[in-house]
Formats: C-alpha cells, structure tokens, sequence
C-alpha cells in the first residue's frame, strides 16, 4: 500500500470515528460501504477488513469506559462467550456466501434498512431512550446469552454488530443506562471482532493493513465524536445521516438485485 493511500484511510479512518462516535453507531456502520462504493473493494474484502479495523477501534474504546467504570462484567461475559460462538458459526456462513455477492448485497441492504429506520425516527421525534439508572445491564442471563449469541452470527456474516446492534439492544430492550450500555457493548464486542476479523484474515476476505490504518484513524475519532455530543443538535445529525443510511441500503439491495442507481 502507498503512503498516499495509506494516509486517505487514516484521515477517512478519523472521520467514521467522529460521526460514529458522535451518533453512537461505531464506525463500521461509516467504513463498509466507503470501502465498497468509495474505495472500490469488493464487497467480502469490504466486510473482512471493516470487521478487522473494529478490533483496534473495540479495544481502545473498552479501555477507556473500563478506566472510567462503565462496564457491567458479568453481562460482557455472557455477551462475550455467546457472541464469539455466533461470530464463529457466522463466519463459517460468510466463508460458503462470499462468492455469492448479490446475497451478501442484499442482507447488507437489509441491515442498514436498520441503521436509517431507527435513526430517522429518532431523529424525527427528537426521541430520547427511556433509560434505567444504576450501573447494570438488567435483563436475565438467558436473554443476553442469546443476544449475544444472535449478534455474534450477524457480526459474523456481514462484519456489524457492536454498536449497531449491541448497544440499541442493550439501551431499548434491557433499558440500561447509555453510558454503561456503550462500554458493556466494546468490552462485550471484542471476541466476536476477533474471531470474526481473524477468520477472514485466514481466509484472505481482509486487507490488513488497511484495517490497521482504518483502525487507529476511528479509535482516534471516537474519541473526539464522544465529547462533540453534548455540542451540537443529536437529533439533526441522526435524521441527515437516517437519510443518508437509507440511500446505502438501497443501494446494496438494488446491487443485489443487479440494479444501478
């Protein structure tokens, strides 16, 4: 990889990290379809080094919110466990789909369906969680053992899941507290990046060097999106971005479908 290039998804890096980081969706959600529609990478080297870079980015954010005590241990473990075992069983259908574009395009599309849906209306209502007090996770460990282990295999397959799955599920769905479903979602997420990113190495589905770069630019990003929070109106930037991730799901569906806009 030239330096020039190199350089690019650094900076391209920083800034899936800011925006993730500010609207609390990661930067994966940013980085896939940059690498496909911007970079040109097809669309299983997309996923596989978009799962690879989430490790750096994962475990600099776990740090942090572990320093600062936002992390519920026991719902991590559960997660964690669980989840590595979806990413295995995730991966291994990646690997038999790979080939197969216009399916990877279309469960992609569906999943950012996701992202817009959820943001739009967010940001629509200017919708605020209702959220629980406290330093936990609630739910049974049944419940979180099986989100874990469903978000393992979505990670798995098309390379999403922490802060796109994991923390909404944990904030909507067990009503936690933000703060603590953010820091539970990085230090739950780590085993399945790893098992999932590191498979896809093996299997030759990533670019490691750019994941690296990536990596390091939306660890750094992240950071500097998280204090940009309480500065500007959430609400509009979801609903811009809403949009924004609604034309990308349509787009992978049409792409799947054969269809160019």
């Amino acid at each position: 990889m030239d330096p020039f290039m190199s350089m690019v998804l650094l900076i391209f890096g920083v800034i899936a990290g800011v925006v993730g980081g500010f609207l609390g969706i990661g930067g994966c959600v940013i980085m896939l379809p940059a690498l496909y529609f911007i970079f040109n990478y097809p669309l299983p080297m997309a996923i596989g080094t978009t799962i690879t870079a989430v490790i750096v980015t994962a475990a600099s954010g776990a740090i942090g919110h572990i320093r600062i005590k936002n992390v519920d241990y026991g719902t991590a473990k559960l997660i964690a466990v669980s989840g590595a075992v979806g990413a295995l069983l995730g991966s291994i259908i990646f690997y038999y789909i790979a080939s197969n574009v216009r399916i990877l395009s279309v469960v992609l599309g569906v999943a950012f369906l996701y992202v817009s849906v959820r943001m739009i209306y967010e940001g629509a209502l200017r919708k605020k969680p209702r959220v629980g007090g406290g330093s936990k996770v609630p739910g049974s460990p049944s419940s979180k053992t099986l989100l874990g282990f469903l978000i393992g295999i979505l990670t798995g397959i098309v390379g999403l899941g922490g802060g796109y799955a994991l923390v909404p599920s944990f904030i909507y769905i067990f009503k936690a507290p933000i703060k603590i479903a953010v820091g539970t979602s990085l230090a739950s997420f780590i085993s399945m990046a790893v098992i999932s990113g590191g498979i896809k190495v093996y299997t030759g589905h990533a670019d490691i060097l750019a994941a690296l770069f990536l990596g390091i630019g939306t660890a750094v990003g992240a950071q500097i999106g998280a204090r940009l929070v309480p500065k500007a109106p959430s609400w509009a930037i979801k609903l811009i971005f809403g949009l924004v991730f609604l034309y990308v799901s349509i787009r992978f569906i049409l792409s799947g479908l054969h269809i160019v806009i």
